[in-house]
């Protein structure tokens, strides 16, 4: 009899235990990609600050910067060669809106986050943005207005030749 039973706790068991395996796996998968994602806010004062945002991450869809010209420097076609983002969401009036967001692939330059830094939120406008930046790059319409992105050329000499692995 306890043979019996062995066998059909075994039989039982048997399914469960590789879907907990299975699941486990997926699950530290999942948390491994969504470990590397970096994005954040940059507090600079209470009207004041911007958001540091990797391409496709969580934070990227939830502020809407589907737009963005960000071109990744793994690209085979470019070898090293490709383009960060800046983003800034003005109301229709023309005034920011909300923190403006650096679309980054790996650090931020900070002579770009100095810039977008000293912009408050609710006082600056397309002219402020204009002398600091220069004419938008490309422009996406929203429902409450408008948001402005520039293109930042940016260069990984390890991407050029496949990260430095032949």
């Amino acid at each position: 009899m306890d043979r019996r039973r062995t066998e059909a706790y075994r039989l039982i068991m048997r399914p469960r235990s590789c879907a907990t395996f299975l699941l486990l796996t997926v699950a530290t998968l999942a948390y491994a990609t969504s470990w590397d994602d970096d994005s954040h806010y940059v507090s600079l004062g209470h009207r004041n600050g911007y958001y540091i945002v990797q391409p496709d991450s969580h934070l990227f869809y939830q502020l809407g910067l589907y737009e963005a010209p960000v071109i990744d420097t793994a690209d085979w076609l470019r070898h090293g060669y490709g383009a960060d983002a800046l983003a800034f969401r003005f109301n229709r009036n023309g005034v920011l809106i909300a923190p403006p967001a650096y679309i980054a692939q790996e650090s931020p330059n900070d002579f770009y986050t100095r810039r977008i830094g000293s912009l408050v939120r609710g006082r600056a406008t397309v002219h402020d943005v204009e002398a600091l930046f220069g004419h938008a790059h490309s422009l996406a319409r929203r429902p409450d207005g408008f948001i402005w992105y520039y293109a930042l050329p940016v260069y990984n000499p390890f991407e050029e030749h496949g990260g430095g692995c032949r």
